[in-house]
């Protein structure tokens, strides 16, 4: 009965890794799947907006060729409605520009997130497969990540809120507003996982026996130089 129990034990033991294990790779999942839509969307809004100011453009000159070709009293006679349209043309040029800006913005915050995920991928691995963390130091630290991957779906939404905003009412204040705070923290986000990375790494090295052993955690680590 007891050999039974232990055996129990060891086996509800191997299941929360990896339990724990699979649900960051969901999560991780859900990430890459979010920056992949979101750098999608955006870039295709990029591009939507391009073409309309490239067409704006070539109507801005062809416009001021026009112009060119008029003499001063002839432009003296325009109506006060004529203005009034070509003033709408700038407007609009000047809105269309400062849509292209927002989502470029948009477009790199996305990209500091893959790269987030991509230096999650690679210090979790590198902690899997080092031998000076326990199973219970390897348990923490996936705790600790995924709760920085916790908060990066959140950005994720965040941005997504943004986008969606172009579509309905919301002023550019409260847009820059929601851009900035979800770059800010992405950006501590970022941080983060690289300080609990480099520790990770650095206790690694300092419970290595021998120089072989250092220079093994390094390369699993990846750090490079002295």
């Amino acid at each position: 009965m007891k050999k039974v129990t232990l055996i129990c034990l060891l086996i509800l033991g191997t299941m929360v890794p990896v339990q724990r294990a699979s649900a960051q790779l969901i999560i991780i999942d859900i990430i890459k799947a979010g920056v992949k839509k979101v750098i999608k969307a955006v870039d295709l809004q990029i591009q939507r907006q391009q073409n309309k100011v490239i067409w704006l453009q070539n109507a801005q000159k062809v416009l001021e060729n026009a112009m060119s070709k008029l003499k001063l009293d002839q432009i003296t006679e325009w109506t006060d409605k004529q203005k009034e349209l070509y003033q709408n043309y700038f407007d609009e040029l000047k809105k269309v520009k400062s849509l292209i800006a927002y989502y470029q913005r948009i477009r790199d915050i996305t990209i500091s997130q893959e790269r987030l995920v991509s230096e999650y991928r690679r210090a979790w691995s590198a902690v899997k497969n080092d031998r000076h963390f326990s199973a219970e130091e390897i348990s923490y630290i996936g705790k600790v990540y995924s709760g920085i991957l916790d908060e990066s779906v959140k950005n994720l939404d965040q941005i997504f809120l943004v986008i969606n905003s172009f579509k309905t009412e919301m002023t550019d204040a409260k847009r820059l507003e929601i851009i900035n705070l979800a770059a800010e923290r992405i950006g501590q986000n970022y941080t983060d996982l690289r300080a609990f990375n480099g520790q990770n790494a650095m206790l690694s090295m300092q419970r290595s026996r021998t120089q072989s052993e250092i220079e093994l955690s390094r390369a699993l680590y990846g750090i490079t130089g002295k």
